[in-house]
């Protein structure tokens, strides 16, 4: 039995991930903003935790919380967060701010708050939840990628940096699920509109609003895909949900080699004689 400290279970996949673990019969600490979790808590393996992420402190709290609670935490999952959609020009610097201090600032607090405890344990597992728009972005949600990517490079990174201390990280990347994540739950949308992003950012978000409710991605499915991953002998550092995920990153991987290939000459110019 493993014991999963996981952000953001009140919904979407953070939902379908605790209840494949506890089904299975692990222990989950899961944090909510509000209320209490369409969950079993007759287990006694289901401990909730409230935190609102946008507040300053929230995240070492939930954290110290976790741990006091459990004693030993063998998975943390950085999950909780949300989408901010529309054109660049158009955002707001407090859009801005919330968005990174949800999406990126608080994975960052919780994995600082946790590691003295990890290391003293001796093994771990980290998993942030990314998104294929923080590898394969596209028109629509600039900051939401931006964000994305920081996640992304900070898991590349930090994997390096806890390599001989026996703790791994992942970066989990979907691709469209049937979660409420398109809904005024999870997505935030920029005020104002400008005609001159219609084919873009305009285009982008029709195509969003159309899927909602109606993504390929089965939430269950993404969960026992990220448990079978964590549970494997050499978990991937760069985990890909959903074959539109796939083609996505694929697509802009052949793009970058085809780029790379074709300004070669002038990379590799740039050296003393």
């Amino acid at each position: 039995m493993q014991t999963w400290f996981i952000t953001g279970i009140s919904r979407g996949l953070g939902l379908a991930l605790a209840r494949v673990l506890l089904e299975r019969g692990d222990r989950v600490i899961g944090t909510v903003r509000s209320g209490t979790p369409d969950l079993p808590t007759d287990t006694g393996r289901l401990h909730v935790v409230h935190a609102d992420f946008a507040t300053p402190g929230e995240a070492e709290r939930a954290t110290r919380e976790a741990f006091d609670h459990a004693g030993r935490i063998d998975v943390i999952v950085n999950n909780a967060g949300y989408g901010l959609l529309g054109a660049l020009e158009q955002s707001t610097d407090a859009e801005m701010a919330r968005l990174f201090e949800v999406d990126v600032f608080t994975p960052v607090r919780i994995i600082r708050t946790a590691l003295p405890r990890l290391r003293a344990q001796g093994s771990g597992q980290i998993v942030n939840i990314t998104s294929i728009a923080g590898r394969a972005p596209g028109a629509g949600s600039v900051l939401y990628a931006a964000a994305k990517y920081a996640l992304e490079g900070l898991t590349a990174a930090l994997s390096r940096e806890l390599e001989p201390v026996g703790i791994t990280m992942m970066a989990v990347a979907p691709g469209a699920f049937r979660t409420d994540f398109l809904s005024d739950h999870s997505i935030r949308r920029s005020d104002k509109e400008d005609e001159a992003y219609a084919e873009s950012t305009g285009r982008s978000g029709a195509a969003l609003a159309a899927m909602a409710g109606r993504q390929a991605g089965d939430p269950v499915l993404g969960a026992k895909a990220i448990v079978q991953a964590v549970d494997a002998a050499e978990p991937p550092l760069h985990l890909l949900l959903g074959p539109d995920a796939l083609r996505r990153a694929r697509e802009k991987l052949d793009a970058m080699i085809a780029e790379i290939d074709a300004w070669e000459s002038v990379t590799a110019s740039t050296d003393h004689a």
